[in-house]
């Protein structure tokens, strides 16, 4: 029986490979109850920096990555106690199979150690998250999505950069150093790319506008929907999606309509000239009237103007930062209770009317028609 477990199959003992199958084995068994271990371990110590963590949120997160970080890493570790087979030792472009494979492996424990890293970021944004939606300001939230972005972005160059390490065996020092030109005009090439993610920093910190805000900016108006590390999404009025850079969104002027104050609405009405000085007075009068209205904060109606055709009156009226359909409700009964007015004081609209006179062959002019 002793020699039975001491046969060499391909250069390695069978008890070797019995003991590192069940190795395997047992980990893929108990993975489910290891990876809730250390999450529980990782929880206990992630509550300690930040209070009132939800760890259910936390273990759904983790667990997954930490289930695929144990068993590939414990596999591989295993594997690496037996011996290499010679037989199967082999070149593939002057490169031995052993180190395909040992490259490969590297490659798998790497990126589960990365996956593991972004769910770790991914739960500290969900915190900063909830913190931000119990101040009550979403720039807040904004701003934790932003750094959530950039920090998976750093997580994967640094993921990279140890695979080229650790798995190819590239001097990672000596690249960079020889890269320091090459780096230099890719830093140019790619001159606004820089320039849109310092931009993003800066929306960010400075705060002139964030997502859900409604804006005007180089002929574009809609609502921004997502700031990203190069851009910012608007979907407009006419429900298209615009990417703008965001050099562009801090260089230009940006109207940002939802911290406005109050929402403006412009009458600009033409009276006949036939309008009596009284009837004019009635009908400034009776409009300042109209506009005395809960809804209306401010506002104002005046003759502005008297010309060879009409006379101007100006009306001007200020509400609260109401909706868009609560504006328009407001300027439609204004402008049918002025229509009402004008009908009751018989005032038209300048222009309205036209004599039209038509001459012929004689002497009798034809009487004039209207």
């Amino acid at each position: 029986m002793h020699d039975f477990w001491n046969q060499v199959i391909l250069s390695n003992p069978l008890k070797k490979y019995v003991i590192v199958a069940s190795t395997i084995l047992m980990v893929v068994i108990l993975r489910r109850y290891l990876s809730l271990l250390i999450a529980g371990f990782l929880f206990r110590i992630v509550r300690r920096v930040s209070a009132g963590v939800d760890k259910p949120s936390f273990v759904s997160l983790v667990k997954g990555p930490i289930q695929t970080f144990l068993v590939v890493f414990i596999s591989f570790t295993s594997i690496e106690k037996l011996h290499f087979p010679e037989d199967l030792n082999f070149d593939i472009y002057e490169v031995s199979s052993k180190t395909i494979i040992h490259a490969i492996a590297t490659i798998i424990i790497i990126i589960g150690f990365i996956w593991l890293l972004l769910r770790m970021v991914d739960f500290i944004a969900l915190i900063l998250q909830r913190k931000a939606h119990a101040s009550g300001d979403i720039r807040d939230n904004q701003l934790v999505v932003f750094f959530r972005d950039f920090m998976k972005i750093i997580l994967g160059v640094i993921g990279f950069m140890m695979i080229l390490s650790m798995a190819f065996r590239w001097q990672i020092n000596s690249l960079l150093g020889s890269l320091g030109i090459a780096g230099a005009a890719l830093a140019l090439a790619a001159k606004e790319s820089i320039e849109n993610l310092i931009a993003s920093f800066i929306i960010f910190f400075d705060k002139p506008f964030t997502a859900g805000d409604v804006l005007n900016v180089n002929n574009i108006s809609g609502t921004v929907e997502r700031i990203g590390l190069r851009s910012t999404r608007i979907r407009t009025d006419q429900k298209t999606y615009v990417t703008v850079p965001n050099k562009q969104m801090v260089d230009s002027i940006v109207d940002n309509l939802t911290l406005r104050t109050q929402r403006k609405a412009e009458i600009r009405l033409q009276l006949s000239l036939s309008t009596s000085s009284d009837n004019l007075d009635r009908f400034i009068g009776a409009t300042k009237l109209i506009l005395k209205r809960d809804n209306i904060q401010t506002s104002s109606a005046f003759l502005s103007d008297i010309t060879g055709t009409s006379f101007q009156v100006n009306v001007d009226y200020f509400t609260s930062p109401v909706s868009q359909d609560v504006f328009n409700t407001i300027k439609q009964q204004v402008n049918l209770e002025i229509l009402r007015l004008l009908e009751r004081l018989s005032i038209e609209i300048s222009g309205a009317s036209t004599d039209i006179r038509m001459s012929s062959g004689n002497n009798n002019p034809p009487p004039a028609a209207t």
